[in-house]
């Protein structure tokens, strides 16, 4: 099946892809919608390797044009930023090297599907930034709030020290049900909705320093939503993000992007399932 793009701006469709006719744009052209931007938000299924090559296609188009943003990755933690770049100094022109150096030994991630964004940041020297918080924060974060991670101050920059937003909370808290086939343990709600929170305001808080060249978020597509991930947490002029979602084709509607790419389901077991089969 041939990738579809959805936009569901019209702002964005007429100015940046020269109408809305039938015919589905290319990567080139959903690269155009990239221009004059601050941050762009590309989303992600994670295992899906048609919407990563989508995704990849777009970004490389833009680079290869001109543009030279720097790139943060949900897939490296934080605290690995000065692995990045002791990498980056002993081998720069080397992927593998890099994604071996700083990606954890534990880190989960499909690292084939993403060699390919780091290999493009080294071959123009683009910014390649940790932008995610780590599982091990992020479950002290469930157990003891922000001030077991973060000191006040730091509490503050990244503007958790108000509290989230009702419609925010509504949103997530649909969300994590949804993702636990509708059985979240209630108790544990107040401690994730945090540690969600945390890890969308790291992110923005990483790509807030380089949005005058531009910056690029690699992240799954609930964080790149507008309406619950991290554009909450950028603040300013809301024309300068644009959020791009890579989503499977599955019938369901998608809501919170400036434009979605569909491309097909692959297939993998259902979790609800298999939950209910245990």
């Amino acid at each position: 099946m041939t990738s579809r793009l959805f936009l569901s701006s019209l702002l964005l469709c007429a100015l940046a892809l020269g109408g809305c006719a039938s015919a589905p744009p290319s990567p080139e052209a959903v690269s155009q919608t990239f221009a004059g931007r601050s941050y762009v938000l590309l989303g992600e299924v994670h295992d899906n390797a048609e919407g990563q090559q989508q995704r990849l296609a777009a970004l490389t188009r833009a680079v290869e044009a001109g543009w030279r943003p720097a790139i943060a990755m949900e897939q490296f933690d934080r605290e690995r930023q000065p692995d990045i770049e002791r990498a980056r100094q002993e081998r720069p022109h080397d992927p593998d090297y890099l994604i071996a150096q700083a990606a954890g030994e534990r880190s989960g991630w499909q690292w084939s599907l993403y060699r390919p964004v780091v290999a493009l940041a080294l071959r123009y020297d683009l910014p390649l930034l940790a932008a995610n918080l780590s599982r091990g924060d992020a479950s002290r974060i469930v157990r003891g709030g922000f001030g077991s991670v973060f000191s006040p101050g730091q509490t503050r920059a990244l503007g958790l020290d108000v509290a989230m937003p009702a419609d925010l909370v509504a949103s997530q808290t649909a969300e994590l049900d949804a993702g636990h086939c509708g059985h979240f343990p209630k108790m544990m709600l107040p401690g994730m909705l945090k540690a969600q929170a945390a890890r969308d305001a790291m992110m923005a808080a990483t790509l807030k320093p380089y949005a005058d060249r531009g910056a690029v978020l690699i992240a799954g597509n609930g964080h790149v939503r507008r309406d619950l991930g991290v554009p909450r947490w950028l603040g300013g002029d809301a024309r300068k993000i644009v959020s791009v979602g890579y989503l499977e084709d599955d019938g369901r509607v998608a809501r919170g992007f400036d434009a979605v790419v569909l491309v097909p389901v692959i297939a993998r077991k259902d979790p609800c399932t298999e939950a209910v089969m245990r």
